[in-house]
């Protein structure tokens, strides 16, 4: 099946020799500078290299500096396209892919690329030498053969038609990246500032840890004239500024000093967004659309800790939430709720499980409760019938079933330990909470909070240290690698790794892996309600919010292409399409 895309399910929608995506404006002129701020919880940044464990790495690298074999269209649910490969050839029993580079593509230092870095990429990335995220992304890669100079077989450890768009996304660069003048090598994870040899359009012109980067675009890039790369990446120079903490951010987008951000807090976007420039309409405020289905977000427990093993009592934690009021009261109606792993999809549970999801649940019948097998989780709410009084009562009666009992103005169990729940963040992050938290107190839960910064916060998650605290997955068009990257019971126990709730089910295993193993579109849709079900009856997590549109704040002087793509991130958005509209010619 050599083709220059692959589908996961059907036909590309582009065909071979398709000029450009329909979500680019292939005339967009190029230059001007795009000013940026922090894109996440990163104030600083400490390395150039995203993909070692320790450290922080700068924004921009992994868009900017580095490319992998293929890209994913946007306006399509799971389709890659070569982009330095410009050939894609999957087995027709989906056990390996074999990918042909394109002959012009050039590192920054002007090597060709060949299928011997592309190798050298995979064993870095999968070795203990990169974050074991990646090791965990890669691991159903058997081995990687090189061909030719120029063709490079992945061989999968299972038939999947997800895994070609694992290989695909692999970041390649050079093995010289670390090499000294004297031919030494520092080790991978050891790299830090030495500026990456990789094949991305733009380069690192200048950096300052605590103030900022510059990116400027690589005149001699070698694929600015491909199809996937046609009118995308129009900006000369993509400057990120990085800020301290968001008032000082919001502030200095008022003044100008920026020119793009995307607001997740509506505390700051009902309220903060105003004055001159917004007056004049040199700063514009608008919500796009999307159809990105929403991520599983919000609040997970540590199952390493004993008091959160028993599915009662996080089902329990869960009744104390009063979504309805805090969107109401905080966000001004602007969220929805996460219902699901799969919310607003066709792959979400609902109702009675199908006769053909209870095939596929009945032979794990005596390791599942048996409210699995009932009717599909519904959150609780507050909405009239019931209330937070009752959502309390009821509360309490399933930590009474979990062995936990209101006596002595606290929930306590039979040796008399008093329920205690430490919560952690970023400073500031809390207060979105704090409705929760009293909720908590009323039911005799106390409540301890560790304020950490982003990067004590990151490494307390990375090394299990916390009870309950924010979690996130991935927005995915299609699932597959990142559930098992997040649930896999073989990464419980290794820091560093994205089970960071620890959860350990070989049911789970078993089902994201018939998830990941889908024949069909209908096949993968059934396993997936399936597998919803057993997720939201573990509550390991408590399902937070999403935001239906992109919020986003913007300069006049830039400007998008007609056509809107349908699954996006906002940023991303923006430093690939976008373009100053200064530069236009009448």
């Amino acid at each position: 099946m050599a083709a220059h895309g692959f589908a996961q399910f059907g036909n590309p929608k582009y065909p071979s020799g398709f000029s450009h995506f329909e979500y680019v404006n292939p005339d967009a002129p190029k230059g001007g500078v795009l000013n940026l701020s922090n894109t996440g919880a990163n104030s600083s940044f400490d390395k150039f290299n995203p993909f070692s464990l320790k450290g922080r790495p700068a924004p921009g690298l992994m868009e900017l500096i580095f490319e992998t074999l293929t890209v994913y269209s946007l306006d399509e649910r799971n389709t890659q396209y070569g982009l330095l490969a410009d050939d894609i050839d999957v087995a027709g029993d989906f056990t390996w892919v074999i990918f042909r580079l394109n002959s012009q593509a050039r590192f920054s230092n002007g090597d060709p690329v060949t299928a011997e870095d592309v190798k050298y990429s995979y064993d870095t990335l999968s070795s203990p030498a990169a974050s074991p995220i990646f090791a965990a992304y890669f691991s159903e890669i058997k081995r990687v053969e090189i061909i030719d100079p120029l063709k490079v077989r992945f061989v999968f450890s299972r038939p999947g038609r997800d895994l070609p768009f694992v290989a695909g996304s692999l970041p390649v660069f050079s093995p010289k990246w670390g090499l000294t003048e004297n031919g030494e090598r520092v080790p991978f994870a050891q790299l830090r500032n030495e500026p990456p040899i990789a094949t991305g359009p733009y380069r690192i012109e200048r950096a300052i840890e605590s103030r900022g980067i510059t990116y400027a675009r690589n005149p001699d890039y070698w694929g600015k004239d491909i199809p996937v790369r046609r009118g995308t990446l129009n900006f000369d120079q993509v400057v990120y500024k990085l800020y301290k903490d968001r008032d000082t951010q919001v502030s200095a987008l008022r003044a100008g000093q920026y020119d793009f951000f995307m607001e997740h807090q509506m505390r700051y976007w009902c309220c903060q967004y105003i004055g001159h420039r917004f007056d004049t309409g040199e700063l514009i405020k608008e919500k796009v659309p999307h159809q990105n289905p929403p991520a599983m977000v919000g609040h997970g427990f540590n199952l390493r800790h004993e008091r959160f093993q028993n599915p009662k009592v996080r089902e329990a934690l869960n009744y104390a939430l009063d979504f309805e009021w805090v969107n109401q009261k905080i966000f001004d109606n602007h969220f929805g709720r996460v219902y699901s792993y799969f919310a607003t999809t066709p792959l979400a549970a609902s109702g009675l499980p199908s006769k053909a999801e209870l095939a596929i649940l009945a032979p794990w019948r005596n390791q599942l409760d048996p409210a699995v097998f009932g009717p599909m989780v519904e959150l609780p709410s507050t909405k009239p019938p019931s209330s937070l009084r009752k959502n309390l009562l009821h509360a309490l009666k399933l930590f009474g079933e979990a062995g936990w009992y209101y006596r002595d103005n606290a929930l306590r169990n039979d040796q008399g330990e008093p329920f205690v729940i430490e919560v952690s963040g970023a400073r500031g992050a809390n207060m979105l909470m704090d409705p929760y938290y009293l909720n908590l107190g009323k039911i005799g839960i106390e409540v301890k909070r560790r304020q950490s910064d982003p990067a004590t916060g990151r490494k307390l998650m990375q090394e299990f240290k916390f009870d309950f605290a924010p979690i996130g997955l991935r927005e995915a068009r299609m699932p597959g690698a990142e559930l098992w990257r997040k649930f896999n019971s073989a990464d419980a126990d290794v820091q560093g790794s994205e089970n960071i709730l620890g959860v350990k089910s070989p049911v789970i295993d078993a089902l994201i892996l018939k998830l990941m193993d889908a024949q069909s579109y209908e096949e993968m849709e059934t396993t997936a309600r399936a597998l919803d079900r057993v997720l939201m009856h573990g509550h390991y997590i408590q399902p937070w919010r999403y935001l239906t549109h992109h919020h986003i704040i913007y300069h006049k002087r830039l400007q998008r292409p007609a056509t809107l793509p349908l699954y996006f991130n906002a940023n991303e958005w923006v430093i690939s399409t976008w373009w100053d509209s200064t530069l236009e010619t009448p």
